[in-house]
């Protein structure tokens, strides 16, 4: 749980200097913005790879995961969409409907890695609800993934250039599933990192060349989550829990929280102004935002029907579980420009959550253990 806990405290505390840094650096701050662009995009691309290291599947059998991934993409859905629809009818976002889609997206990734490591030292490991959520977890992964293409297209309109994402799409989702889980690449902390910059540098340049050549309006960005998941996705599985590898993918993962928060544009002042509502009611509207995303990630209680109900309800709460994944998507938000109270509400929803997965694990465990008679 401590992970966890500093998840919440490095994305604060960046959230902190981006409030102060803007005036403290002055007219150095410009420079300090676009190197920390850049390290935020390469342990996003760092964080993706791992997604994608652990979806491994048996390609023989992919008909029996069908029901699991409609499952998965409903649960990532429906708190989506109830958040979406929250800052559009009940919030004054001044954001088109579009742009409340994507900055919304951020509730519908579930970030489990915690959950299998509580679940497994439980002696969880091999009951139904340790496998189902950790299919159902990266299957939730793998959709918001999926769900940011069609959004970007939304934010870019119809241009030639959605063409061009979308054949790169093609090629890397076919590409990662003929090489699934195939491929003997370097798997320490190191040569991922390595990986992670050649990515972004590679993307990067697509964007900043067609930039230069054509405009701002003629330029092509592809977002770096899915090629790092793919490339996650083709390397033949290696589970390395050396303490340094440990130490070094939470560095990079606590980086990245902080960078998130960094990011954020100044906002507190804004109230006064009236672009912001008050810290009375943006904390109810935070409360409002984490139990709507919560109550939408209830939806595998519905099914499994030939399970025991506390397996239901225990698989759902371990649903709750956000991090990384989310707080990446509210990255890609901040890069279309989007801001006001609704990226605001979102980045303290997500450290609320964090806050409240001591919560969820401790109830997912005990719920697990009444149902198979385990003992710690």
């Amino acid at each position: 749980m401590k992970k966890v806990f500093l998840f919440s405290i490095f994305l604060l505390c960046g959230l902190f200097f981006s409030q102060i840094l803007p005036s403290t650096l002055g007219s150095t701050y410009g420079t300090f913005a676009s190197i920390s662009k850049w390290l935020l995009f390469i342990c996003l691309a760092f964080i993706m790879i791992n997604v994608g290291r652990e979806f491994e599947l048996d390609k023989a059998k992919w008909r029996s995961y069908t029901k699991d991934y409609f499952i998965a993409m409903a649960t990532a859905a429906v708190p989506w969409l109830l958040i979406a629809c929250y800052y559009i009818f009940f919030l004054d976002t001044g954001l088109s409907w579009e742009n409340n889609l994507l900055i919304s997206r951020f509730a519908a990734p579930t970030s489990a890695g915690i959950l299998f490591t509580m679940l497994a030292a439980a002696g969880l490991k091999k009951e139904w609800i340790y496998k189902k959520t950790q299919v159902l977890a990266i299957f939730d992964d793998l959709d918001t993934i999926l769900l940011m293409i069609p959004l970007q297209i939304l934010m870019i309109g119809f241009k030639w250039q959605l063409f061009v994402i979308i054949g790169v799409v093609c090629v890397l989702l076919i590409f990662g599933w003929k090489r699934l889980n195939s491929l003997n690449l370097s798997q320490s902390w190191r040569a991922i990192l390595l990986y992670s910059v050649c990515i972004v540098a590679a993307f990067e340049s697509v964007y900043l060349i067609s930039k230069a050549l054509m405009g701002q309006d003629g330029a092509i960005h592809i977002e770096v989550l899915l090629p790092a998941f793919v490339l996650g996705m083709v390397m033949k599985t290696v589970h390395n829990h050396s303490r340094e590898e440990e130490r070094a993918s939470s560095f990079i993962s606590y980086l990245f929280m902080f960078l998130v928060g960094l990011s954020t544009p100044i906002f507190i002042g804004l109230e006064t102004g009236g672009d912001m509502p008050g810290w009375g009611i943006l904390i109810f509207h935070v409360i409002v935002v984490t139990i709507l995303s919560n109550l939408g990630k209830m939806f595998p209680l519905f099914f499994y029907r030939d399970r025991k109900i506390q397996e239901r309800l225990a698989l759902s709460i371990g649903m709750f579980t956000r991090g990384e994944v989310g707080a990446g998507i509210i990255v890609i938000a901040m890069g279309y420009q989007l801001g006001g109270p609704a990226l605001i509400i979102s980045i303290l929803s997500l450290v609320l959550n964090l806050v409240l997965t001591g919560f969820f694990v401790i109830a997912v465990k005990r719920i697990s253990q009444s149902v198979y008679g385990v003992k710690e």
